[in-house]
């Protein structure tokens, strides 16, 4: 599977960055990527004061490789780089070897 990471810091990010990034993926950003063609799924992780990523899984090479050059066109004025005040620190694309599904299972959902 292709994965692809990207990361923007939020060490220098303005008082109340955390909220508003939960917010905007649980408004904005989930469904956006919800039905995504091409797209296994996605991730938001976030480190208060640290950082914050998205975690990115595709079908294949061709469709993260779009994904990718559409993103870094415009990574610099993306609406999580509005809010942090600043562009993504990384942007790396790498494998997934693999994925488990817990006993619990898989819960899609921006909470």
């Amino acid at each position: 599977m292709r994965g692809l990471t990207v990361r923007w810091s939020l060490a220098e990010a303005p008082d109340g960055v955390e909220e508003a990034l939960a917010t905007y993926v649980a408004e904005t950003s989930h469904a956006r990527f919800t039905g995504m063609s091409g797209l296994r799924f996605k991730t938001w992780r976030m480190r208060a004061g640290e950082w914050f990523e998205g975690s990115y899984v595709f079908v294949d090479d061709q469709a993260r490789a779009d994904f990718e050059e559409s993103f870094r066109a415009g990574a610099d004025d993306s609406p999580v780089s509005q809010i942090v005040g600043s562009p993504p620190i990384l942007t790396e694309p790498c494998d997934v070897v693999a994925v488990a599904e817990g006993w619990e299972g898989f819960e899609a959902t921006p909470d």
